[in-house]
């Protein structure tokens, strides 16, 4: 599962990684996984900005804005049974159509 091409709010700093798993373990869409020690980023969006990743990476290696952005936007007009969408980003507007 995709959401929106290059609109994800995610970072890694590799170098901070100390190789513990937990964002391989509570990611859930499996965005992480673990080659030499170290975790990667396999497809940056598949990430739905809930922030699991962040809140349990004990080096503070990650950094993702969650409960904002086009993935969250179009989950949560989901979940409300709603056509309408908007993230703050301009893509409801006909003059940017920059990620919707």
């Amino acid at each position: 599962m995709k959401y929106l091409k290059d609109v994800v709010t995610l970072e890694y700093d590799i170098s901070r990684c100390i190789g513990c798993r937990m964002c391989t373990e509570v990611c859930p869409h499996n965005v992480f996984e673990m080659k030499n020690g170290k975790s990667f980023i396999t497809n940056r969006d598949k990430c739905m900005e809930c922030g699991a990743c962040m809140m349990n990476c004990p080096a503070e290696a990650i950094n993702v804005q969650k409960g904002v952005g086009c993935a969250y936007a179009i989950i949560s007009s989901k979940l409300k049974g709603s056509d309408e969408i908007s993230c703050g980003c301009g893509c409801n507007d006909k003059k940017n159509s920059s990620c919707c």
